[in-house]
This record gives C-alpha cells, structure tokens and sequence, in this order.
C-alpha cells in the first residue's frame, strides 16, 4: 500500500454503507440502508426481528454479496478487495463457532494459525481479557453459553481489531452474565476499539451505545445519538376534563394531537408537542370544556422505539429489539 493509499485508510470512518439492498426472490430483507460508524463509536444496530440487522452485518463483512449500494470499511470495499478489506476488522455474526471437544486454547491456537504471523503470541493476554484464563485448558463442549460467548470476542481480539462487529453478544445470557458481558465491551471501548453492537436489550443499548440506528423492514427509521432519538419523541400527556365525549372532537380538530385514547372514567391519554398541548388548551376553553387534569408523562426509549417501529413489541423484557 503506498503512503496516500495508507492515509486515506487512516482518514476514513470504520463503517460507511450507502444504499446497502438485499433481495432473496421477491422479498427485500435490506432496503436501502445507509449507516456510518465513526472512530471511537459504540454504535447500536436496532430493530424487530427479521428487521434486517443480521443480513446487513453478513454483506457489511463480505460474508453474501448486495443486490446494489456499497460497504467501506476503513474505506475498503470487501467485494473489491476480500479479505485485505478486513484488515483490522473482526467478531462474530450470530453464535460464535469452535470445535466442542478441543480446548479453548487449542481452539484459540488454530484460529491463530490460520492468521498466521504472531497471531498465536497474543493468547494469553486475550483468555485474561475475557477473564477465562483458569478455564483455557477446558474443553469448549463443557463451556456454558455466555463463557463460549466470551471465547468468540477472544478469537476476535486475536486479530488486534480497531472495529468488534458483535451480533447480539449478550443473547441468551443471565443477569450476571449480561453485565460481564457490558464490562467487558465497556474495557474494550475505552482501549479505543470501534464497536458497531448489534442487540435487542434495552438496558445493554442505553449503557454502552453512544451512537444508534433502528431499522424497520430494512430500512432505517432513525440514525443519530441516544439524546437526539429521546428527543424525536413528543411527550405523552394525560388529560382529564369536565366533557369527555365533546373533548374527543376537540383533539380531532387541533394539529399535533396524535394516539388520543381513554384512560379510565373521564380521562385520556394522548401524544403531542408543547406547543400543540398549549393550542389544544386554547380549544378546549374556547369550547367551554374545563380541564381538570393535565400533565406529561416521561417518553422512555422503549417507547420511541415502539412507535418508530409502528407497534411491533419486544418478546423479552426489558429490551429494545435490535436490528436482525
């Protein structure tokens, strides 16, 4: 690689996807999506089952070949330059994979032989990275899933990466090991590595990601910072009047009122911007319709995320369902 050929891979973003498609007969699993991870993001990969999270990882590694758009990483496009383009790049899609009946380290010696170079020499300190150092010599068949988790970000690491690609890492993991799991990206977030996360827990999402996309259908409804997406959301406000039935034809009539519905006796739920609270208020007067209750109640991300995502609910609690 000649010296302006390194510095444009030095300038360019980890991640840079425009216009990614994936068609498999007539169903379109990726629409179009446009995503960029930036140096130093721990960027969050949302949205519902089957949303397309998945597929898009598999095409941005070079994994299955796009119907159309483009993949860069670092700048280097995987169907153009194959595996120089992942140079520096690594984790897993999905589960990660290992011969059951060798032990972790012997997995891990293979997987250096194939990289070759000193590959090998970087063992140790990836076991005690992830903390499975007394349990090297152990067979993987015996490991439980989220320690074979642990190995697969082990197996990554041997390639010295500066972007982890993690496909929902803390799945099928308890408490406790849900939380190793976020301490273990955390440390390797502050050690500079880019993390693009690929996760349907809520909780691992507001924790660790700095940077979020949710995608529905394939294509992306949001791209941006946490703060920005709180901030798409209109607060829901509850409202309790002196005519429930005529405020119904009210709300009907003000711009911004979205999602009226009942919340017991004479009360209502509904969704708006302050300043349509402060119009419909104004109507409501002018109506002769007193208000005896009106307040905001705090928009959780989950909520956003539903709503972005038109209704479509998490199967686990308390989650986001992240980009599949």
């Amino acid at each position: 690689m000649n010296a302006d050929a390194g510095g444009a891979a030095e300038a360019a973003p980890p991640i840079r996807v425009r216009g990614l498609i994936k068609r498999y007969g007539r169903i379109t699993a990726v629409d179009g999506i446009d995503v960029s991870v930036a140096r130093g993001d721990v960027y969050g990969f949302l949205g519902p089952n089957g949303a397309g999270k998945t597929t898009t990882l598999r095409m941005m590694l070079g994994l299955i070949r796009p119907d159309g758009g483009t993949v860069e990483l670092f700048g280097r496009d995987p169907l153009i330059e194959g595996a120089r383009a992942l140079a520096g790049v690594a984790g897993f899609v999905e589960a990660p994979q290992f011969y059951p009946y060798l032990s972790a380290r012997t997995n891990l010696e293979l997987l250096a032989a194939y990289d070759g170079g000193d590959a090998a020499s970087g063992i140790d300190a990836t076991l005690a990275t992830v903390e499975l150092t007394d349990r090297a010599g152990d067979r993987v068949g015996g490991y439980s899933h989220g320690m074979r988790q642990r190995l697969g970000i082990a197996a990554a690491l041997l390639r010295e990466p500066q972007l982890l690609l993690l496909d929902e890492p803390a799945t099928g993991l308890d408490p406790a090991g849900m939380r190793d799991m976020r301490d273990l990206i955390r440390r390797l977030a502050g050690e500079g590595i880019t993390v693009l996360l690929s996760s349907h827990l809520l909780v691992e999402v507001e924790d660790l990601c700095n940077r979020v996309a949710i995608v529905r259908r394939g294509r992306v409804v949001y791209e941006g910072s946490l703060a920005g997406l709180r901030a798409t959301g209109d607060a829901e406000y509850h409202l309790r009047t002196s005519d429930p039935q005529a405020t119904v034809a009210v709300c009907d009539r003000v711009d911004g009122i979205a999602d009226v519905r009942r919340a017991g006796g004479d009360g209502f739920l509904l969704r708006a911007a302050e300043s349509d609270v402060a119009a419909l208020s104004l109507a409501l007067g002018s109506a002769g319709i007193a208000i005896l209750e009106l307040h905001s109640q705090r928009v959780t991300l989950e909520d956003i995320f539903l709503r972005l995502t038109e209704g479509e609910r998490p199967t686990t609690e308390p989650v986001l369902e992240a980009v599949s």
